[in-house]
């Protein structure tokens, strides 16, 4: 993608969309953390509906910690990998008491050295919830990134540098939804809507694949 091209494909996503969010429900940032956790290698429709039912009785590291581990565990039964993410929400609870006087850090490596969160939660719970200016780069991200030649990157760490480097400082806070959102239902991974994309004028792989 042109440099040129950047600030016009930020400004239609935002036109469309001016006030993206994520679609994990939560209502403070330990459920935003405990949610994002959960969300790895699942659906975020497949997380609200086992968070439904566990977040209105354990909404904080205390309550959840108390709340025990086999209750967790079957709280969260119907999500991927249940048990692993469970033990790690469950002792991930402990640290956040122990360590941080039972609230979410502000900080990327105090936040990445709990269990189960990546450089990707990281990000999220940061941009999301303390407004930073960051970017997690999910598979839909990392697709549309790759493909309209935004940000291309052989790995997440490399596209999320490139990102950081070429979105304008404008559309940095709300970047990574935006492109989540476009390549969850426009940009897929199989069946590209090409046809119904409000930036495909801008788009590498629209302007440079065979015509059918």
């Amino acid at each position: 993608m042109k440099p040129e091209s950047i600030e016009p494909f930020f400004a239609t996503l935002k036109a469309a969309n001016p006030q993206p969010a994520s679609e994990l429900e939560y209502t403070n940032v330990f459920e935003l953390l405990a949610a994002v956790l959960l969300s790895a290698q699942a659906t975020d429709a497949g997380v609200n509906k086992a968070t439904r039912r566990l977040f209105p009785r354990a909404n904080s590291p205390q309550k959840m910690l108390a709340l025990g581990l086999p209750a967790l565990t079957e709280a969260i039964r119907t999500i991927g990998l249940y048990r692993n993410k469970a033990k790690n929400l469950h002792e991930t609870c402990r640290l956040l008491i122990e360590r941080h006087g039972g609230e979410v850090p502000r900080d990327r490596a105090a936040l990445e050295a709990l269990p189960g969160v990546g450089r990707k939660t990281a990000n999220v719970v940061l941009n999301v919830a303390f407004g930073e200016p960051t970017l997690a780069v999910d598979t839909h991200v990392f697709r549309v990134a790759n493909r309209t030649g935004l940000a291309p990157g052989r790995n997440p760490l490399e596209v999320e540098q490139r990102l950081l480097a070429r979105v304008p400082a404008a559309y940095l806070a709300d970047a990574h939804h935006w492109l989540i959102l476009h390549g969850r239902y426009v940009c897929t991974a199989r069946s590209p809507r090409c046809g119904d994309c409000a930036v495909a004028r801008w788009c590498d792989w629209v302007r440079t694949r065979p015509a059918v």
